[in-house]
């Protein structure tokens, strides 16, 4: 379906954004670019990563409006299921939700599918139970999933979206093996490591978006000092 082709190239070129995913031994890491479009706008309302529920982060790449709404869907469907059994909805389960959505728009010709890739993260405390409907992780603690317009949904351990995704997968599967063990400092860094290494230039704290959820705690956006924390702790690695 041409709509589909459409809806993906929108996704991986509209925004002229790359984000990355990576999930460690006991953390998960989203990492985009922060682009400000224009000079007169407030740089606080400009984000791609998004809370959806205490323990749930998203990172969406695409056209904004598209990312909106798909933002807007996941946090009512993580509020529905909340409400219905009582317990906060697990990642696996949330991404399945947004897929299914995402494949009925394409079942038809008045519905136009959304040009967003969602890349979710999060900490399931319980074990993943498989329904036998769709991909499950084996075990509970950090998820990463990638939910893209067609409806597709898998896990990872590490994954990547937008006009630079190629490069960043090329990279990060070097270091698979590796991010299994990896604290979440060394997830973080590996991140950020990434996007630097696609982009091919450096770049100071406030031009790029950092979130990290860990076991035991909240989903929470890194600040502009953290960031440059972790730049400092990589460009001393790599001039050692």
């Amino acid at each position: 379906m041409y709509q589909i082709e459409y809806a993906f190239k929108a996704a991986n070129a509209a925004s002229g954004l790359t984000g990355v995913a990576v999930r460690g031994a006991s953390s998960a890491v989203v990492v985009t670019q922060k682009k400000v479009p224009d000079r007169l706008m407030d740089p606080s309302s400009v984000t791609s990563v998004h809370q959806i529920t205490p323990r749930i982060g998203c990172l969406c790449t695409g056209l904004l409006a598209d990312s909106k709404a798909v933002v807007q869907r996941a946090r009512y469907e993580a509020a529905d299921f909340a409400f219905q059994y009582g317990y906060s909805i697990p990642v696996p389960q949330l991404a399945k939700r947004l897929a299914d959505v995402a494949q009925v728009y394409t079942q038809s010709a008045s519905m136009r599918p959304l040009a967003a890739i969602a890349l979710l993260v999060g900490v399931d405390d319980e074990e993943a139970v498989s329904t036998g409907s769709g991909p499950d992780v084996n075990k509970g603690g950090a998820q990463c999933y990638k939910v893209d317009c067609a409806g597709h949904y898998l896990p990872f351990f590490a994954t990547a979206s937008g006009s630079k995704e190629q490069e960043a997968v090329n990279f990060l599967e070097k270091r698979v093996e590796d991010m299994k063990g990896y604290t979440p400092d060394e997830t973080v860094r590996c991140a950020i490591m990434c996007l630097g290494s696609v982009l091919g230039s450096d770049f100071r704290g406030n031009e790029i978006e950092v979130a990290v959820v860990e076991q035991g705690g909240r989903f929470r956006t890194l600040t502009v000092d953290q960031i440059e924390e972790h730049l400092n702790v990589i460009a001393d690695d790599q001039d050692a």
